[in-house]
């Protein structure tokens, strides 16, 4: 009895584990290249995550008509959370701008424009490393969702000029 119990129990796990593994991602037809990004080390962290992100999409083609024009900004604004000024911190807002451009067509196709803020607790001194190192971490983060919301946009694509 325990056999019949083992093997029904073995032929449900393999169900599962057959069910579990279908591939229900979206597969994108369409290739994308990337325009020059300036920002300096900002702009060079867009271009590797956005890369990154197509070619796990598989849509990522150097030579490709459709061309990524995008630029990252980021923005920082300290502000006080109480009333005794004892807790300051700094919030840091990036906003990404893209453009889908068809060299084919000779227009763009699509606009994309986000954005996202998170803070963090300031020490009110230059001494203070963490500052930076927050700052660099949060940066790159927002950068990160921005990017991972765009990638999500782009099944919402007509290829089609904008008016």
């Amino acid at each position: 009895m325990s056999k019949i119990k083992l093997l029904t129990l073995l032929l449900i796990s393999f169900f599962f584990v057959n069910c579990s593994s279908t591939n229900y991602q979206f597969k994108n037809n369409h290739k994308y290249s990337l325009d020059y990004i300036s920002g300096g080390y900002d702009g060079l962290v867009l271009k590797k995550q956005l890369i990154s992100k197509l070619r796990g999409f598989d849509s990522y083609d150097q030579d490709s008509r459709k061309t990524i024009q995008s630029e990252i900004a980021h923005s920082t604004e300290v502000f006080v959370t109480n009333i005794d000024n004892t807790s300051e911190r700094e919030e840091v807002i990036s906003s990404l701008k893209v453009k889908i451009f068809d060299t084919k067509l000779n227009c763009v196709i699509f606009k994309f424009e986000d954005q996202i803020s998170q803070f963090y607790i300031y020490a009110p001194s230059e001494k203070f490393l963490s500052n930076t190192k927050a700052l660099e971490t949060i940066k790159y983060n927002n950068t990160e969702e921005l990017v991972k919301s765009f990638i999500n946009s782009l099944t919402k694509i007509k290829f089609g000029c904008l008016k």
